[in-house]
């Protein structure tokens, strides 16, 4: 097993994403190709002393796409930008996954232009796991595209039922369509226009509207919207998270002695509940509709986030969710469902 890294592009720089990797690298036994400034990345390796590490390669790559710059445009132009030469290399199959945490625009766009995406999938979305009361929620899209038709909603569903089956373990998932009400008339044009197509498909789950305070609340397990819409769910929440954080922070140091002895005795529980709902666990988010596996982190990942990443392209690999994607469009095509 081989996984392609972009090392360049984040907010941390190298040095995490470098060290992440050599975490997973002792962790899970694979191969990895480090994509990007080779002498940066010898620099790290150095003190990190894992230059000679034999399951480490570097591919070098002389540009970088910056998260300010326009992803199609620098995709086409920067033929030896790190992703996209990350993603080359998972083309000709040199690589079997391919993780980044760079600019999520430049990740799509190289993905769409360079890797390919399934037949039959008009485009692709990215799925993003979010911790529920009862285990975890799959949202899509949180962010390949801002617009959505009805039909690709309905392929998001498709792709979202097999990815919560084969990587959560989630059997028969619920399909929810996100909208301001649960009523089958509530919602704007694109939603009215979908939910028939969610309801006629017999290949998903599909239990209805369900409302943004659902996908945390354990029922429903796969949340379908457009990219716009996931993209403003997903940043409201990561901000709440740290907002509740800080306000427990502030709240425990204002309070007397007692309440700080309470917490301490409750340290064991607290650090479980912040695990399972710390985004890094989960790694990165999965493009799907593309070729291969192609793993999306946030820009601030760190060493933990990019380890479980590269845990997460190692599993999808092995459980072939995009050959499983491949063969559920295609029955949805001869069944004449899409």
């Amino acid at each position: 097993m081989k996984i392609a890294v972009d090392v360049m592009g984040t907010d941390y720089g190298p040095a995490e994403i470098i060290k992440g990797v050599l975490e997973a690298v002792e962790a899970y036994g694979c191969d990895v190709v480090l994509v990007g400034d080779q002498d940066v990345i010898r620099e790290e390796l150095k003190k990190e002393h894992q230059e000679t590490n034999p399951r480490v390669t570097i591919h070098h790559a002389s540009q970088v796409i910056e998260m300010k710059e326009h992803p199609g445009i620098s995709v086409k132009k920067k033929k030896d930008a790190s992703i996209v030469v990350a993603t080359h290399l998972l083309h000709e199959k040199e690589c079997d996954a391919l993780v980044s945490s760079g600019s999520t625009g430049a990740a799509v766009a190289s993905a769409l232009f360079g890797l390919g995406r399934i037949k039959g999938i008009e485009r692709p979305a990215i799925a993003t796991v979010i911790p529920s009361v009862t285990g975890a929620t799959v949202l899509l899209d949180s962010g390949a595209k801002v617009d959505a038709k009805p039909e690709q909603l309905l392929q998001s569903a498709i792709m979202g039922s097999v990815y919560a089956e084969l990587q959560l373990g989630i059997r028969n998932p619920r399909v929810g369509l996100l909208n301001i009400g649960e009523e089958e008339t509530k919602g704007n044009e694109q939603c009215l226009a979908t939910y028939p197509l969610l309801k006629q498909d017999k290949h998903i789950h599909f239990i209805g509207n369900v409302e943004g305070r659902d996908i945390n609340a354990g029922t429903v397990d796969v949340v379908v919207c457009d990219g716009f819409t996931g993209n403003v769910v997903l940043k409201t929440m990561e901000g709440l998270g740290r907002a509740v954080i800080e306000i427990f922070k502030q709240t425990l140091m204002a309070s007397g002695l007692l309440a700080k002895l309470g917490t301490l005795l409750m340290k064991p529980a607290l650090y479980k509940m912040m695990k399972k709902m710390d985004a890094s666990e989960y790694g990165g988010a999965l493009l799907l509709g593309v070729r291969a596996p192609f793993i999306i982190c946030h820009g601030s990942s760190k060493a933990k986030a990019i380890k479980n990443a590269v845990r997460v392209a190692i599993e999808l690999t092995e459980k072939d969710v995009v050959g499983r994607i491949r063969s559920e469009i295609l029955h949805d095509e001869e069944s004449g469902e899409l």
